[in-house]
């Protein structure tokens, strides 16, 4: 199965990756990966890719309320960077402000357990972003 893109969310403790349907429209959750040990994670992304085959991975920018970079955002651009080194794919950087707080208000709308969520909220923000950056694509896209 062929997808146009892979979407990641770089959390602290977890990484939630999701992946787009084979007309690029659609983001879905897949999954959310540890991030120690670094070597799980690791295998784990290259199995994702493997199975889905995509043309590009969009790694989630954590951006503060004004626009500014933190932290997070540095933690980001760098595992951006070891994504683009390890797969050789291109990788964009995607603002995902506000994207795990909708995912948990999602989670929670539709009566998941606070274990449930903690399991699945991060891979939710990942479909988040990615399905925001499809949507942007296939707007600059439809209007040119």
């Amino acid at each position: 199965m062929t997808t146009p893109a892979l979407g990641v969310d770089v959390g602290t403790v977890r990484v939630g990756v999701a992946g787009s349907d084979e007309t690029g429209m659609l983001a879905t959750p897949l999954r959310t990966v540890p991030r120690t040990p670094a070597a799980r994670l690791w295998r784990e992304l290259a199995e994702i890719v493997d199975e889905r085959s995509p043309q590009c991975i969009v790694v989630g920018l954590p951006r503060r309320l004004d626009g500014s970079e933190g932290e997070s955002a540095a933690d980001a651009r760098r595992v951006a960077a070891q994504v683009r080194a390890r797969t050789g794919l291109p990788v964009e950087m995607w603002d995902e402000r506000f994207t795990t707080a909708a995912a948990e208000r999602s989670l929670i709308a539709n009566g998941r357990r606070r274990a449930q969520r903690r399991r699945s909220v991060d891979a939710v923000a990942a479909s988040l972003l990615l399905q925001s950056w499809l949507d942007a694509r296939a707007r600059t896209t439809t209007s040119r």
